[in-house]
C-alpha cells in the first residue's frame, strides 16, 4: 500500500500538470471505485471544473476543485494516479479517467479495485472514509519531539500497532514502519510503555529520518507503485528489513526474521532490535 512518501511523491509529480487544468470530461469504468456521491452526480459535479490545488493528508490525496469540492483519493493496496497523454495504451484495470482540454488524461487504475474516490464539499472530512480521524503529519514542524512525547504518554500494546495505527500518527505503514523499528534499534513486539526517553527520543528521530529519506527517493517500488508519471520509486535498494527475510542483518549478519505481529507481516533482526 503507498504510505506517506509514496502518495507525496505522487501528489508532487502531478502538480505541474493537473493544477490550474480544467476538467473537460470524466469516464467512471467501475462505479464501485466512487464511494461518494453516484457516479452520475460525481461526473455532473467534476466536469467543468478547475483544479485549484494538489494536497496530501495521511495517505490520502486531496484535489481541490473551484466549485468547493475536493476529490479524496485513496489509493489502498494497488492504487495508481498517473498522467497520461490521451492517445496513449488504456490499461484494462483502469477505472476513472479525467479528462483535460490540453489533451491529456488523471487516470485511476487499480488491478484489485480497493481504492476509494470522494467528492466532498471542502472541510467535510468526514464524509471521506478515516480522514477526520487522522493524527499529526510527522513531516510537519508541528510534530516535535515534545509533541510526540505527549501522542505515546500513557500508550499500552505493542509498538507495530503503535505506528500503523493513523490515528496516532498519519501516513505510516508497513513498509517504513520495519524500517523505522529497526533504524531504532526496537523490536516490534515492544511493548511501548515500556520504552525509555532515549528510546522515545530515538523512535521520534527515525519517524522522521526514515519517512524524509522516502520522500527523497520517490518511494518504495515493490510491486505497483509508481509516480504520477508512471516511474517506480527508488527507495526499495535502501531497505534494511522489510522484504528481506532470510538475509543477513546490514549490521550484524544475523539472518532477519519475518514474524506476523498486529496481523501484519514483519521482519526485524532479533540482534538488533531489542
Amino acid at each position: 500500500m503507498p504510505e506517506l512518501p509514496e502518495v507525496d511523491t505522487v501528489r508532487r509529480t502531478l502538480e505541474p500538470f493537473i493544477v490550474g487544468r480544467r476538467i473537460e470530461s470524466v469516464e467512471i469504468n467501475y462505479g464501485g471505485i466512487i464511494k461518494k456521491p453516484e457516479p452520475a452526480e460525481f461526473i455532473r459535479l467534476v466536469e467543468g471544473r478547475v483544479i485549484r490545488v494538489i494536497k496530501r493528508r495521511g495517505k490520502y490525496l486531496l484535489i481541490q476543485l473551484d466549485a468547493e469540492y475536493t476529490l479524496v483519493i485513496h489509493l489502498r493496496m494497488t492504487g495508481q494516479l498517473t498522467i497520461c497523454e490521451r492517445n496513449s495504451a488504456l490499461s484494462k484495470h483502469t477505472h476513472l479517467i479525467f479528462r483535460f482540454e490540453n489533451g491529456r488524461e488523471l487516470r485511476f487504475v487499480d488491478v484489485r479495485k480497493f481504492g476509494m474516490v470522494y467528492l466532498i464539499p471542502i472541510g467535510a472530512w468526514h464524509e471521506a472514509g478515516g480522514l477526520a480521524r487522522l493524527g499529526p503529519e510527522p513531516l510537519e514542524d508541528e510534530f516535535t519531539l515534545c509533541s510526540f512525547c505527549e501522542i505515546i504518554k500513557g500508550k499500552k500494546g505493542k509498538l507495530k500497532a503503535f505506528l500503523l495505527d493513523q490515528t496516532r500518527i498519519a501516513g505510516i505503514g508497513n513498509i517504513y514502519a520495519d524500517e523505522i523499528m529497526f533504524a531504532a534499534g526496537l523490536s516490534p513486539q515492544r511493548q511501548i510503555e515500556t520504552l525509555s526517553s532515549k528510546e522515545t527520543e530515538l523512535l521520534y528521530e527515525n519517524i522522521r529520518a526514515k519517512l524524509n529519506e522516502g520522500v527523497e527517493h520517490q518511494g518504495t517500488s515493490i510491486r505497483d507503485y509508481v509516480n504520477g508519471l508512471g516511474e517506480k520509486g527508488g527507495f526499495q535498494h535502501r531497505l534494511k528489513v522489510y522484504d528481506r527475510a532470510g538475509q543477513p542483518c546490514a549490521r550484524c549478519g544475523t539472518s532477519l526474521l519475518k514474524a506476523t505481529v498486529c496481523g501484519r507481516g514483519t521482519v526485524y533482526c532479533p540482534h538488533c532490535q531489542h
